[in-house]
């Protein structure tokens, strides 16, 4: 193929949208998490990546417009792994939070008032986030199939235990509250799912790095940072459908023609969660930067040492990827 050398100016890594305003990320993880995406052959996929790695070398095939690379850029940013350039496998991939979120939501949100239909709907949920949690760790923090499976195992136990517990607790509550039950559960097991999936970033530190991405060291309160974050960011994405469409519902479900097509109770809510899932994806990933930053006053006293022994005082922030 005809090799042309890349226009003076452009850097295919360098964001489209201001990633220092919720607005700029709002825009790129809009672009990014597009569910249709998901649909785009793998063969593609792999033409996207080594058209972008050929237009970080430099060259790129003659006659490729901008758009034709913004458009790879995009296909890249979607399915491999920012870390280490890896293909994300597609269940884990924030592209696939809508169509595989708005299934799995609605059913909770409808199969909510028996016990089994309550463990099933939850045990499915955290394998989905499990394999979504180790999709978008920070791949620089390698972890084990032993800690892989105390982490989903734990997580599910804390989901479990959450919405059996305030299933029968809410038997006797108004009809809303024992609707509101699936959130409380997915919000307790992202608090418990999360750490214990990247529980190697908490213990041995992520590498932060200078503004031109110059390794400095590990930090453990840096993946600290990120990981709460990632935490916020995710039960913000399932907030507005779980707890506005149970409001949605219990008014619906009081017309008649709503008693009459009970059967299509199911499919509505799975519909009604995808659009609240099409917003609200980006919007949790756009909360915080993915390039998170933290202070040299917050890091550890030995690393912080270090780097001001090294750099003085030129170096007033480290940054690192906090992971989606």
């Amino acid at each position: 193929t005809k090799m042309a050398t890349v226009s003076l100016g452009f850097n295919i890594d360098s964001p489209r949208w201001d990633q220092s305003t919720f607005v700029g990320r709002l825009k790129h993880f809009l672009n990014i998490t597009d569910p249709r995406t998901v649909l785009v052959p793998e063969e593609e996929l792999d033409q996207a990546k080594a058209l972008v790695e050929g237009c970080r070398a430099g060259l790129v095939p003659s006659g490729s417009s901008q758009e034709q690379l913004l458009y790879a850029k995009k296909l890249y940013d979607s399915a491999f792994h920012p870390d280490s350039g890896e293909k994300m496998n597609l269940i884990g991939r924030m592209s696939f939070q809508v169509p595989g979120g708005m299934a799995i939501t609605g059913c909770m949100l409808q199969f909510y008032r028996t016990v089994p239909a309550v463990v099933f709907w939850q045990w499915v949920n955290q394998s989905f986030n499990a394999f979504v949690n180790y999709t978008n760790r920070n791949a620089a923090s390698p972890i084990s199939l032993r800690q892989i499976g105390v982490a989903y195992v734990t997580a599910t136990g804390a989901a479990l235990a959450t919405a059996v517990g305030l299933n029968l607790y809410t038997k006797r509550a108004p009809p809303l509250l024992a609707r509101w039950v699936p959130f409380a559960a997915v919000a307790a097991a992202n608090c418990v799912n999360i750490p214990m999936m990247r529980q190697q970033e908490i213990i041995n530190g992520i590498t932060v790095t200078d503004e031109n991405n110059n390794e400095l060291g590990r930090s453990r309160r840096a993946a600290v940072k990120g990981i709460a974050q990632v935490v916020l960011s995710r039960i913000a994405m399932a907030a507005p459908g779980m707890i506005i469409l149970p409001i949605i519902m219990e008014r619906l479900e009081k017309f008649t023609f709503m008693q009459r097509i009970r059967v299509l109770h199911g499919p509505l809510q799975v519909l009604l969660c995808g659009g609240f899932l099409l917003f609200m994806v980006p919007a949790a990933c756009a909360l915080f930067p993915q390039r998170c930053s933290l202070a040299l006053a917050d890091l550890e006293v030995e690393l912080r040492d270090s780097i001001m022994a090294k750099h003085g005082d030129k170096v007033p922030y480290v940054y690192f990827n906090k992971g989606l």
